[in-house]
């Protein structure tokens, strides 16, 4: 009996979502080049499941495979991705499937499924999200699938995928091969700032007189408007007590935050496309920024910023509700996003259906993504989610709280890039005259770049401005 479909690598992800397809009745061929992890992986799992079918080489793994043949590769992104496909390619048939669902680069999925194209093989760039558990008890999946690909390989993707809470697949097909891709480098772009911002309120919170349990002050806000993924595993690991000094062990853990490159990725799309995604390419300085260690304890010594002044005048309730209108402009632009790629590379990426995707398996899981999928189902033709009702509503309500803990920390010199600059977008977006005007009569001034006038549009103008 053929497989259903393969699985090339078996790293964590590879190896758990190999075991999430077998364990939902599929036949599943299995294959990754080192010997010994498949060993590995063949006496940890195959022996207790008849549907995971070990292979030794890729032309046995091909072989197991029904035609036309669906391959989902889990390989580290970049060229490693390219030597898989080498490697399969003598022993595939037009007509069959290669699904990539490692973190590549949306642009690398348009050139490979352009290349794959005139080979006859169809090509899907699909985000996964949910880490090791989602990928073993169900992830948010975002393939980059045309309604011919889709036909073949639904039935599996959305068996595996993780579930909404009202029952709705976190899996639906997304178009185009990069635009699977693209989704989920915005989702990992939300993602950095998200934490950024929950990271920014935590240290809000030590600041605050009178706070002695902040992860008590976490898990209440996981039952409120904060409910999400995050706030509720930041709640568990504020609790982690160190068992050798009996300290909260995120209090030993060194403040040089890694990144692997995907909010990076975003900042640069975002520029490309001309969306100001501030408050996500600030939350990857952030992270820049962590890493520089040692020049902030220099720092530290020259300006004595040890010497923080108090923080005073803000509640709790303040901080969640700055927490809250910063998550709110933060998933805006990421999702301004989405219309810009749309207009950029002729896409039909839709905002409902993504905040669909995302309410189950994903990092950034979270209440609000309901309100956020019905908006824009009720509302499609408005493209920016701080105008949509119900947000423009919420952050009204939110705004004074925000002002309050932005000013408290500046005050106090605390250093909080995310909530500050989400909060200058969130003005900059009410405000009908930014001073870009003088911006362009200085272009103008030494470039000869020329501007239009507000009383006279659609004409350009040069002035000799030193004369």
């Amino acid at each position: 009996m053929k497989a259903d479909i393969g699985v090339y690598g078996l790293s964590v992800m590879g190896g758990n979502l190999a075991r999430n397809i077998a364990g939902h009745g599929f036949q599943t061929a299995v294959y990754t080049r080192s010997a010994e992890r498949l060993r590995m992986f063949s006496e940890a799992y195959a022996g207790k499941s008849s549907n995971l079918i070990p292979c030794s080489d890729p032309a046995k793994f091909c072989k197991a495979l029904a035609v036309p043949r669906k391959i989902l590769i889990m390989v580290k992104a970049g060229e490693a991705v390219d030597t898989v496909i080498g490697n399969l390619l003598p022993h595939l048939s037009r007509g069959d499937i290669l699904i990539d669902g490692g973190n590549s680069l949306y642009t690398d999925t348009a050139r490979r499924a352009d290349e794959l194209e005139n080979a006859g093989i169809h090509f899907v760039g699909m985000g996964v999200s949910g880490g090791e558990e989602g990928a073993l008890n169900g992830p948010s999946l975002m393939p980059g699938a045309s309604p011919e690909v889709w036909k073949q390989i639904k039935n599996i993707l959305q068996a595996i995928s993780a579930k909404a809470p009202d029952g709705t697949p976190c899996c639906k097909p997304l178009g185009s091969p990069a635009a699977g891709h693209f989704v989920k480098m915005v989702h990992n772009g939300i993602e950095y700032a998200d934490m950024q911002l929950i990271s920014e309120a935590w240290m809000i919170l030590k600041h605050i007189p009178g706070i002695n349990d902040i992860s008590s002050v976490f898990r209440k806000w996981n039952s409120g408007l904060l409910e999400s993924y995050l706030i509720e595993i930041t709640a568990r690991i504020l609790e982690k007590k160190d068992p050798e000094t009996g300290r909260p062990l995120v209090d030993l853990i060194l403040d040089k935050a890694g990144q692997k490159g995907t909010g990076l990725w975003t900042s640069f799309a975002a520029l490309e496309l001309g969306v100001p995604a501030t408050g996500i390419t600030e939350s990857v300085f952030a992270r820049m920024l962590s890493g520089l260690k040692e020049q902030r304890l220099r720092g530290t010594e020259i300006f004595r910023a040890g010497e923080l002044g108090t923080l005073s005048g803000i509640t709790i309730d303040d901080v969640e509700k700055a927490l809250y209108a910063s998550k709110i402009c933060a998933y805006s632009q990421g999702f301004n996003m989405f219309s810009a790629a749309n207009e950029q590379f002729e896409w039909e990426l839709d905002s409902a259906e993504i905040a669909s995707l995302w309410r189950g398996g994903c990092i950034i899981r979270a209440v609000f993504l309901n309100e956020i999928m019905d908006s824009f189902t009720q509302n499609p033709k408005e493209e920016n989610l701080i105008f949509q009702s119900v947000f423009a509503g919420k952050l009204r309500d939110c705004i004074s709280s925000w002002r309050n803990v932005v000013c408290a920390a500046v005050r106090a010199g605390l250093p909080i890039p995310a909530f500050s600059s989400l909060l200058s977008y969130y003005d900059s977006m009410r405000t009908a005259v930014l001073p870009a005007n003088l911006i362009q009569a200085q272009r103008d001034c030494f470039g000869a770049h020329t501007y239009e006038r507000i009383d006279k549009p659609g004409e350009s103008f040069h002035t000799d401005w030193l004369d």
